[in-house]
């Protein structure tokens, strides 16, 4: 039996990703190279260093531990900056619905995250209060597809694996999701998220009831 529901937060519940890339670009720019969106997509669902790794060696670049941290601390910077202008018509479509009317029908939900600034994108958006956990960048240790993040989440209000649902829009957090041993519901292409049980492309005139009977069909066949 299905007892919680588990969210990624960037690109599921709010588009960041448009942050993100300003701000890779900008420190990019700064270093005397250019980023691109396509360079943007091999960041998703990677952390904040490893994106770094990934950009500095797009521009060829060799730094050092310390100006690595630099350069990283000055693109949150400038994240940061953007989202803190945020507001709730950013959220993405009924997703704030659907995480509410999971709530009213029992599930617990919890946010599972690489970001380290989840506390103040929930703040801005008006959301916080519909999330019994936060796991998030703050906390966990290992980047997905390590599924560190998810099963925390579960262990916070101690549900087993199995009985969690994970809704992520980035292969490496499907790949976390599987290995974690929960089910997975992937948001946007189905060629790239083939490895969920489900791929949905919105939240808009989906209800949580819909997502648990197909995921009993798939768990009965």
């Amino acid at each position: 039996m299905i007892q919680a529901f588990i969210f990624d937060l960037d690109g599921v519940l709010v588009d960041t990703a448009k942050y993100h890339y300003l701000a890779w670009r900008r420190l990019a720019q700064s270093l005397g190279f250019d980023f691109t969106e396509e360079d943007n997509e091999r960041l998703k669902g990677v952390s904040r260093m490893q994106s770094l790794d990934i950009l500095l060696s797009i521009g060829n670049i060799q730094a050092d531990e310390k100006t690595r941290h630099a350069y990283a601390e000055q693109k949150n910077q400038w994240y940061v900056e953007y989202i803190s202008r945020m507001g709730r018509d950013e959220i993405l479509p009924e997703a704030d619905r659907f995480v509410r009317e999971a709530r009213e029908s029992g599930l617990k939900t919890a946010i599972a995250s690489a970001s380290k600034n989840t506390p103040l994108i929930l703040e801005r958006l008006g959301i916080a209060d519909l999330f019994d956990a936060v796991i998030d960048g703050r906390i966990t240790s290992r980047a997905k597809p390590d599924p560190e993040v998810f099963l925390l989440a579960a262990q916070s209000f101690g549900s087993e694996p199995v009985a969690c649902v994970v809704f992520e829009d980035a292969a490496a957090g499907i790949q976390a999701a599987r290995r974690a041993g929960m089910y997975c519901v992937g948001i946007g292409s189905p060629q790239q998220l083939s490895q969920a049980d489900i791929v949905i492309r919105t939240f808009r005139g989906l209800s949580p009831r819909q997502i648990l009977l197909q995921l009993e069909d798939i768990r009965t066949n």
